[in-house]
């Protein structure tokens, strides 16, 4: 018997493409200190479809995924479907990390800081 795909599946890759073609200001400052396992030598990497949702940055080896939030993500119908994915995105094991645009541009350091200390307080993630 095979096991359900649910990372990067082929009908989601086309979307994956765009998103990283088109990631906003917040999304591509945050993958300057992503990329290249420049954060505690881990890798991650970008638009990875879990399940039919798309998260902005993945780490297999940790089974973190981060979510940079743009303003669209604050009305009452998004915080919902975000609450839904999140719960959907944690029922295979994976932690979740979030963050808004704002948090992003305005205090890179402070955010990368923030996921290398929850980094280190889980533990050993092998």
């Amino acid at each position: 018997m095979r096991t359900k795909r649910i990372f990067n599946r082929n009908p989601d890759k086309k979307k994956r493409q765009f998103l990283r073609y088109s990631a906003p200001v917040a999304e591509r400052t945050l993958w300057k200190h992503l990329s290249n396992r420049q954060l505690l030598g881990y890798k991650f990497r970008r638009q990875v479809s879990i399940g039919r949702y798309v998260m902005d940055f993945y780490s297999y080896d940790l089974k973190l995924a981060i979510e940079v939030d743009g303003d669209s993500h604050f009305t009452a119908g998004a915080r919902e479907y975000d609450h839904q994915r999140q719960q959907y995105i944690e029922s295979f094991g994976i932690r979740f990390l979030r963050f808004s645009n704002d948090q992003v541009v305005n205090n890179i350091e402070g955010v990368v800081a923030t996921i290398g200390e929850y980094i280190n307080s889980s533990g050993d993630p092998l």
